[in-house]
């Protein structure tokens, strides 16, 4: 019955039935339903991220094919049924600042926040290939509200890296925040004298933040 579409396998032993077999045809959950009972069945803490959450949130029109997931148990590529899954193995601190979504079918989803969003766009843009847009998703959210500067400062400290925390330093100074606010990202950074570029895969070329020792190459 997994084979012809008619279940949706989740493991070994562990199925998805709909509550009326489809006729003439197949069945899939929907993305809610999969990854719940996925990270249900192995006890796992999750939130959607990357991709799904920028066109949640707006940031991105385009519909992404598969579900990107951060949690604290699985990594890999997964299929259950026609939702495909990224699972993102991360340390449980690195989970957290999230938005619980009720989907059409009722069920809930887990989705980054919105700040926690923009940050994962800057620190995690090699898997979701998020710069040098994400500095015009945080422009424009700061823009319209959207998200306030404390917010942003306060993520990045939390679930940021070194380099997250010295680009989003650079960006807000770019944009005139408060001096406390980027004293705060400054006090969570170590001593260092390596250069970052605000964009790593382009030609590192631009203005140069000192304090931040970041090249701005956005352009």
């Amino acid at each position: 019955m997994a084979r012809g579409g008619l279940i949706a396998k989740v493991r070994r032993g562990l199925y998805l039935i709909p509550p009326r077999l489809p006729l003439g045809g197949t069945w899939s959950p929907d993305q809610a339903l999969a990854i719940n009972t996925l990270m249900n069945d192995r006890e796992a803490t999750y939130q959607v991220c990357g991709p799904g959450a920028f066109n949640y949130y707006g940031l991105d029109d385009q519909i992404p094919n598969r579900v990107y997931a951060y949690n604290d148990r699985l990594s890999g590529e997964r299929k259950i049924g026609a939702v495909e899954l990224t699972l993102i193995k991360v340390a449980p601190q690195r989970l957290g600042e999230t938005e619980e979504v009720e989907i059409a079918s009722g069920i809930d989803l887990l989705y980054s926040s919105r700040a926690r969003t923009l940050i994962d766009a800057v620190y995690d843009w090699s898997r979701f290939d998020s710069l040098p847009r994400g500095y015009s998703w945080i422009r424009g959210e700061l823009a319209a509200a959207r998200v306030t500067t404390s917010d942003l400062v306060r993520v990045a400290i939390t679930y940021g890296n070194q380099g997250t925390i010295r680009r989003i330093g650079a960006l807000l100074d770019q944009e005139g925040v408060k001096e406390k606010q980027l004293r705060a990202l400054e006090s969570a950074l170590n001593s260092s004298n390596s250069v970052i570029a605000a964009v790593p895969q382009a030609p590192r070329r631009g203005p140069f933040s000192k304090r931040w020792r970041v090249i701005q190459n956005e352009k």
